[in-house]
């Protein structure tokens, strides 16, 4: 396998859908533009992160407007595109959903959110993600003509046996899009990237919105790529901008010879995936 270049579009999200549908446009072929053959969009991108916007934003698959628009842009520039994640609707049930595009606009993947975000940060910040959104049941990785691709959603990213099993798969790369807020960002968002990517050896692409307050959170930005060995090779601050990397396969290779973690697990010991 090739090294590659990977785009996170740290984007601006607003109330309007069509605003966010063209920032976004514009940001991936930006980045094709820059060279990137994989590019990745954030969590909910297409509106605020408002649990009572939700089913207002929402979209079937596979005639949803997004997903069209998505689909067409990643077979005119060429690339892999996974499309951050919107508010899939099917049926009664809404899903917080990720579409992962070829560079034939096919779909080729589609993570729901696994762990739903119900919290109490502080007197002012409750969320209470179940009240909208059901839980998928999905581990997701993908292959691409540049090796396997985990993608899993924000909450997702503190749950470390799901990015176990994507590195058992054979995953280099895991993506989250993912909208952490100024209380969890601060304290977890750059740590638990670097961690599971070093748990892993494999590399990690965190993608947020640019800082944005919507009714119950402040959105934190700072998107990000981390290498294998933990070390953030690429970083956004709070702004709208792009976060441009490369993946380089061999560095896993180079990584897990010197460091077998992979090969030294006791699996005799603990076999936490079957219980």
């Amino acid at each position: 396998m090739n090294r590659f270049k990977v785009s996170i579009c740290q984007m601006s999200v607003s109330n309007e859908k069509q605003k966010n549908l063209s920032t976004a446009s514009d940001m991936i072929k930006m980045s094709a533009a820059e060279g990137a053959n994989l590019v990745i969009l954030p969590e909910m991108f297409i509106c605020p992160y408002d649990l009572e916007l939700f089913q207002d934003y929402s979209e079937n698959y596979p005639e949803g407007e997004t997903l069209r628009m998505l689909s067409k842009i990643a077979r005119n520039e060429k690339i892999y595109l996974v499309g951050g994640s919107l508010p899939e609707r099917q049926g009664k049930r809404i899903y917080n959903s990720s579409f992962i595009f070829d560079p034939q606009g096919e779909v080729i993947g589609k993570h729901r959110k696994i762990h739903l975000f119900d919290s109490n940060l502080d007197k002012d910040v409750c969320f209470k993600e179940s009240e909208v959104i059901s839980s998928g049941d999905t581990i997701t990785v993908v292959n691409t003509a540049h090796g396997p691709i985990g993608v899993a959603i924000c909450y997702d990213l503190r749950f470390p046996e799901i990015f176990r099993l994507m590195s058992l798969s054979g995953a280099i790369l895991a993506v989250v899009p993912a909208a952490f807020n100024d209380i969890t960002g601060p304290a977890h968002w750059e740590m638990l990237l670097r961690s599971r990517a070093v748990d892993n050896q494999f590399y990690l692409a965190g993608a947020s919105p640019a800082r944005y307050q919507t009714k119950s959170l402040t959105i934190y930005g700072h998107s990000m790529l981390v290498d294998p060995w933990g070390e953030v090779i690429a970083k956004a601050g709070e702004e709208e901008q792009l976060v441009i990397g490369e993946i380089f396969p061999d560095r896993l290779t180079e990584i897990r010879d010197k460091l077998p973690l992979l090969k030294h697990r006791r699996t005799d010991l603990y076999d936490v995936y079957n219980k």
